[in-house]
This record gives C-alpha cells, sequence and structure tokens, in this order.
C-alpha cells in the first residue's frame, strides 16, 4: 500500500513540475518579445534625434520600407539612414523581416518612422510573428 502512495506523489510532484516548466517557458517568451518591443522603441527614437539634428534636410530621410542595409555615403543623411537600419538588424536580428521605414518627414509635418521585425520566438500569444512598431511626432 505504501508504494502506492509513493507512486501517487511522485505522479504530482512530476505534473506539478511540468506545469512549472510550461509557465519558465512562457515567462522567457514574453520577456524576449518585451526586450525586442524595448529596443524597436529606442531605435525609433534614435532615428527621430538624428532628423531633429538635421532639421534643413528633414525631407531627405524619407525612405520607404528598407530591409537590406544601405549604403552610406558622403552625405549626413546617408550615414544615419544606413547607420540605423544597421543598428536595427543588430538589436532585433539580421533577418530579411528586419526592416526600417521613415515616412511624412519634413518642416511641420507629422514624420512617422516605422521598425518591423520577426518576433516568431515570442509566439502567437506574444503577437504573432510578424511585429511592427510606429513612433510619430512632428519635426
Amino acid at each position: 500500500m505504501s508504494l502506492i502512495e509513493v507512486m501517487v506523489a511522485v505522479l504530482v510532484l512530476a505534473v506539478g513540475l511540468l506545469g512549472i516548466a510550461a509557465m519558465q517557458s512562457l515567462a522567457l517568451r514574453g520577456g524576449q518579445s518585451s526586450l525586442e518591443s524595448s529596443q524597436a522603441v529606442m531605435a525609433t527614437s534614435s532615428m527621430l534625434e538624428a532628423i531633429r539634428a538635421n532639421p534643413t534636410q528633414a525631407a531627405s530621410y524619407n525612405m520607404g520600407k528598407t530591409c537590406a542595409t544601405p549604403a552610406a555615403g558622403t552625405t549626413r543623411v546617408s550615414n544615419d539612414k544606413s547607420a540605423w537600419v544597421a543598428s536595427i538588424k543588430t538589436m532585433l536580428g539580421n533577418a530579411a523581416t528586419t526592416c526600417g521605414q521613415v515616412t511624412n518627414c519634413g518642416p511641420g509635418l507629422t514624420c512617422t518612422v516605422t521598425v518591423f521585425w520577426d518576433d516568431s520566438r515570442g509566439g502567437a500569444d506574444q503577437g504573432g510573428s510578424s511585429r511592427s512598431l510606429a513612433v510619430e511626432t512632428q519635426i
């Protein structure tokens, strides 16, 4: 009889440990997804600060959804764009789905900076595999 009690206790303990492991897995996925979202916010802020530092050329920062790192050029704008796309690829993963976009920038306009990335490790419960974050501000 005591052997059956021990087996039941081990079974209950095993089910409890499996539940704890599942919760730990969900917590890690949620933490990674949150980290990537925070990094995307920092990336959009860095591009907006670069635009604010060069307000006379704000319209030159406009670019469509760019997934490949643009070549750095001889101008400050081209260097800023290249460095920004390279930095989001470093922070959020150098995948084909990690992209940046800057639209509607110019004097007196509401500039929108968008970062796109793949959050497949986060799972469907954390927002799915394709995520984006857009920040708007007036320059």
